[in-house]
């Protein structure tokens, strides 16, 4: 059994990787973690992040080989090993500013659409990451806003909702921009109708309340998906916070809706909630449960890099126990102000780079994510498990290859012992104060 634990005192973090025998067990009764492969739960497809405009351009100030660098940390098989990626369809907040691909109303034939922006920057980060990889990626298109003209407010910016005389247009628009990727050589997978479609922001937003999202997925999106031979892109709804997600999974979800929904998406920014997503899992049990969105929003946060890596594996442990499918941060990248983002909404990223001398950070996040997205593989089963304590935090999968991975967080300031038992074998190890420990079982 391999051990990989990092630790984080004094500013510096520290990962080692230690070989334990597992010898036949004997009679084991305290610090015990049961691990019962036999009894499996969701399949999970795998990890990914964001490619938003404000990613590549920050990657953009970086020399060739610095880039190649975070490629393979990002992609490689050695790094985060990420397959899922999210982008926006048009602009979002980290973008350099408001954009559409057409802005012309009287352009009903969408002569003038144009992914001009999205070839500055984030398509040649794409093509790159893609290029290492050696594979095409599991890629996830999002609508911020329609463009301006197709909405109440006539603004990209602070919500507004999408005009009656636009629906058909707008379903028609984002087929579009989907055919421009696949066109590229961009297969997409999966969009969402619409990101955070309960919030009115003061950058790109819109609001669609129950019924409305329900009626634009099934009266206008899925069969222009259908029309335009995109059948094979999956539709996940909601793609807002937990708090909410079972209500809108029950108000859309219906006999009519169920087969155009292939998933509810989910953002992290108002708790926990790791109920809300095992009772939509329970309820819709043959759906994707796909967190789309978190990051360390500056307005909330310092920087604090224990408690945002915490942040982050609290939060992922909680949402595969619960019944998560697959896991997609939000920005990859960020400059060293947070940003950039063209209304001052700064945030965290597991990789940040000063754009004044070319260099760049690993943040502690992206060695925390690591424990997970290195390990787990895609299609892997998560597993039973029993644990002596609640202070520590952990989750365990199975792997196609039949070895068993299980993550332990330890948020105390001490550290805890912890006896595995797994199929009549049995090993100690002590969990340091403030780590995140991954065991291998092969």
């Amino acid at each position: 059994m391999d051990l990989i634990i990092t630790t984080y005192e004094n500013q510096e973090r520290v990962t080692k990787v230690l070989t334990c025998e597992l010898p036949e067990e004997k009679g084991a009764a305290m610090n015990v973690v049961n691990l019962y492969p036999e009894i499996e739960y969701q399949t999970f497809h795998g990890f990914g992040g964001a490619v938003t405009e404000a990613a590549g351009y920050s990657f953009s100030k970086l020399e060739k080989e610095k880039q190649e660098e975070i490629l393979a940390k990002y992609f490689g098989e050695d790094g985060l090993r990420y397959h899922f990626i999210r982008t926006h369809i048009d602009s979002c907040d980290f973008s350099l500013g408001n954009y559409s691909a057409m802005e012309d109303p009287e352009d009903k034939e969408m002569k003038s659409f144009s992914l001009k922006r999205d070839e500055e920057y984030i398509l040649p980060l794409l093509r790159r990451a893609r290029a290492l990889k050696g594979e095409d990626f599991d890629l996830m298109l999002t609508p911020w806003s329609p463009p301006a003209f197709m909405k109440t407010n006539n603004d990209r910016n602070h919500g507004g909702k999408l005009k009656e005389e636009y629906k058909e247009f707008w379903a028609e628009y984002i087929c579009r921009y989907i055919k421009e990727y696949e066109t590229l050589g961009f297969p997409v997978n999966r969009i969402t109708v619409q990101n955070e479609p309960d919030a009115i922001q003061t950058w790109d937003s819109c609001s669609f309340n129950p019924a409305e999202e329900k009626e634009f997925l099934r009266d206008y999106l899925y069969k222009a998906l259908v029309k335009n031979g995109l059948s094979h892109v999956k539709i996940n709804i909601w793609d807002h916070n937990k708090e909410r997600v079972y209500e809108r999974a029950n108000a859309i979800i219906d006999e009519e809706t169920d087969k155009m929904i292939d998933g509810v998406a989910f953002h992290w920014y108002t708790g926990d909630h790791f109920e809300a997503v095992g009772l939509t899992k329970d309820t819709f049990p043959g759906k994707e449960l796909i967190f789309t969105e978190g990051c360390v929003e500056y307005s909330r946060f310092d920087a604090g890099q224990l408690r945002n890596a915490q942040m982050y594996a609290h939060d992922i442990i909680g949402n595969l126990n619960a019944g998560m499918t697959a896991f997609i941060d939000w920005n990859i990248l960020l400059d060293e102000k947070g940003g950039p983002n063209h209304v001052g909404n700064l945030c965290d990223a597991p990789v940040m780079v000063n754009t004044e001398d070319g260099s760049y950070e690993e943040k502690l996040s992206f060695h925390y994510i690591k424990h997970f997205s290195r390990y787990i593989d895609r299609e892997a089963k998560r597993i039973a498990l029993t644990k002596y304590t609640d202070r520590l935090e952990m989750t365990a999968f199975k792997n196609p290859d039949k070895s068993v991975v299980l993550v332990v967080l330890n948020k105390q300031d001490e550290e805890l012992p912890v006896s595995i038992r797994i199929q009549g074998l049995n090993t100690e190890f002590q969990v340091p104060k403030s780590s995140i420990v991954t065991a291998v079982i092969k």
